[in-house]
């Protein structure tokens, strides 16, 4: 994208701000001014600068793409299990389990868009939920609700037991949870914090202080920034602590994550996800699709929240 042309030129554009340090619209990524609220806003844009004028209403959502799916707890689940967090919700949250209607934009974030005609097959799975019981032999349930449910048991379990979880660390386990109820959802949770306790083990076991040989060229949190921003990653923040090192917290494929890595190379000291003791081999440039396959895959263990 040649941004000369942008250059010298002001207009005005209501774009859904998500937060962080950018917003986007059709044609290019541009840079906050200053962060406001989440929401529709009115941007005046000039150059690669955006500056928020005044909360909008959305406007050009029937064009994109519409995603279909079942809402629980502010993500959508819809066909072969895919589960994606859906920005800019109602201020009336939609029921567990409700069919949902989303808008992809053009950064690939889903936006809310309407709830859809309900039948009786959500509100049978939706009492099922209540109780805790199984959904097998409840008619019209189709796959997307089939995984919701899942999804929506598990959290519900996570909830009980006071076990932090996200729903793309619970996608691979939906569908054995539709099948083992509330007992596997148990079973499922505890093997999951088992896990994290030794992955931070092992953190605190070869974490080092990294010293910088000499001051890069861009700050830290410039440098932090740029390179999650290639990998199609959102910085919310990044945050200086001792040893050289900075915390940085980012959003990527619906999720928060958070890393620590060293200031000077962004070499990853702490992944904030379980990778077996190879964090450092990770750079905060590679981390993003270290993530991606680690869901793809089904293997996502969150560890920093």
């Amino acid at each position: 994208m040649d941004y000369r042309k942008f250059l010298g030129r002001t207009e005005t554009l209501v774009l859904p701000y998500l937060g962080g340090s950018r917003v986007d619209a059709r044609d290019r990524r541009l840079r906050v001014e200053r962060e406001v609220a989440p929401g529709y806003w009115r941007f005046r844009v000039a150059g690669r600068t955006a500056s928020a004028v005044e909360p909008a209403d959305a406007e050009g959502l029937d064009a994109l793409p519409a995603v279909r799916g079942h809402h629980v707890g502010g993500w959508l689940v819809s066909g072969g299990a895919a589960i994606e967090r859906v920005h800019l919700m109602p201020e009336e949250e939609p029921a567990v389990l409700a069919p949902c209607r989303a808008r992809r934009w053009w950064s690939g974030d889903l936006l809310f868009d309407s709830v859809e005609f309900e039948t009786e097959a959500e509100d049978e799975a939706r009492r099922a939920l209540e109780d805790e019981r199984s959904i097998e032999g409840v008619k019209g349930v189709s796959a997307a609700l089939r995984a919701a449910f899942g999804l929506a048991l598990i959290v519900r379990a996570a909830r009980a037991l006071h076990v932090t979880l996200s729903p793309m660390e619970a996608r691979a386990h939906v569908l054995a949870v539709v099948t083992g109820g509330r007992a596997a959802a148990d079973a499922i949770l505890r093997a999951l914090e088992a896990e994290r306790r030794e992955e931070s083990l092992r953190v605190t076991a070869r974490r080092v202080a990294a010293r910088a040989r000499q001051a890069p060229a861009r700050s830290p949190e410039e440098r932090a920034e740029s390179a999650l921003a290639e990998a199609g990653a959102r910085t919310r923040s990044v945050r200086r602590l001792g040893d050289r090192q900075i915390e940085v917290r980012f959003d990527f494929l619906g999720e928060t994550f958070i890393a620590v890595a060293a200031a000077d190379t962004l070499q990853i000291h702490d992944a904030g996800i379980c990778l077996a003791g190879a964090d450092q081999e990770v750079t905060l440039e590679s981390l993003p699709s270290v993530i991606r396959e680690a869901i793809e895959t089904s293997r996502l263990v969150i560890t920093r929240t």
